[in-house]
């Protein structure tokens, strides 16, 4: 029995941890592994939950040893990567995974995992406007930063033509987008 690999990809404030929490705590049958990522942990995060928060010094020698099935550097600064063996000895044992994913590695993955075990799901905000202020509701940032992920949202957007599947995620109906990812993962 082959297991399935469900990745799911869309720009900074998305909305993509809020469908991975929900989903985590809904299936727990389902395998969630956790990325790599040198970025700052936010206020409310903590190491080992979603992410494995490292070094870049860290993050380098990782790529160095061919430990990651993708990684990207995202937002011109912060490396984040998948790793490798969870999610192959995952898949070997026929399991669903669910992960989240940059758009960089969507492709990088698609020459390592069959495409009959790889489906993309990718959530789509309205607008930039709409994008901006989720992302200035979560944390404060620079208007420099602002303009970079601005710039990632542009080139980002571009991406759901590459993917299975696009759903709209709309502000205050995480629960309706949530539903909308299961019902794709569950092959309803």
């Amino acid at each position: 029995m082959k297991g399935k690999l469900f990745l799911i990809l869309g720009s900074s404030g998305s909305g993509k941890g809020v469908v991975l929490s929900a989903l985590r705590e809904k299936h727990p049958e389902w395998i969630f592994p956790l990325s790599c990522t040198t970025r700052e942990k936010r206020p409310y995060e903590k190491d080992g939950e979603v992410y494995n928060f490292i070094s870049k010094e860290e993050f380098k020698k990782k790529i160095d040893r061919g430990e990651f099935l993708e990684y990207a550097v995202v937002h011109q600064d912060n490396y984040y990567g998948t790793l490798k063996e969870p999610i192959l000895d995952a898949l070997g044992a026929g399991k669903t995974v669910v992960r989240e994913v940059d758009v960089q590695g969507l492709r990088s993955i698609r020459e390592i995992i069959l495409k009959d075990q790889l489906v993309s799901i990718f959530l789509i905000v309205k607008s930039w406007d709409v994008l901006k202020l989720r992302i200035l509701g979560r944390s404060k940032m620079s208007d420099e930063e602002l303009e970079r992920r601005h710039q990632s949202y542009m080139i980002e957007k571009e991406w759901e033509k590459e993917c299975d599947f696009v759903i709209e995620s709309v502000s205050g109906e995480q629960e309706t987008v949530t539903s909308e990812v299961e019902k794709v993962i569950s092959g309803e």
